[in-house]
């Protein structure tokens, strides 16, 4: 099991949460993933070890781990939530072509919430940085 996993699982068992199977694999799928999936895409990798797993199961535990700080989740106008487990501060290129969601650091981004206060004189508490475009694997497929 991995690190980030076991303490998850322990902030839930302090926090009273009981930990059910489904709630463990969804859990584990989300800390081991980097694909930042939807609801929908957790359920349908999933519903083969869980067949009697609904949706709504999948939407309930995942706000069980909103609410608890576990996950972020990223919403993205019409299109479906996007669920992170990674809560490190990092940032996000989304391919407008495929919807591909990845990761990326940029250190001068890194001082923006101190910045962003003291400019405003906002308590920041979070931001979000995203960039748009088209991910190599759709560039390659209009050229």
């Amino acid at each position: 099991m991995s690190h980030s996993l076991e303490q998850a699982l322990n902030k839930l068992k302090t926090m009273g949460i009981r930990m059910t199977p489904q709630r463990h694999a969804i859990l584990s799928y989300l800390i081991n993933t980097m694909s930042h999936p939807t609801a929908d895409e957790i359920y349908k990798a999933l519903s083969p070890l869980f067949p009697s797993m609904s949706v709504a199961t999948v939407y309930n535990n995942l706000k069980v781990f909103i609410e608890s700080g576990l996950v972020r989740e990223m919403t993205y106008g019409d299109h479906s939530s996007r669920f992170d487990a990674d809560l490190s501060d990092h940032y996000h290129a989304l391919c407008e072509e495929c919807g591909k969601l990845v990761d990326f650091a940029y250190k001068p981004l890194d001082d923006l919430e101190q910045a962003a206060g003291e400019m405003t004189g906002f308590q920041v508490k979070s931001h979000r940085v995203e960039v748009y475009g088209i991910c190599s694997d759709c560039a390659k497929q209009t050229t």
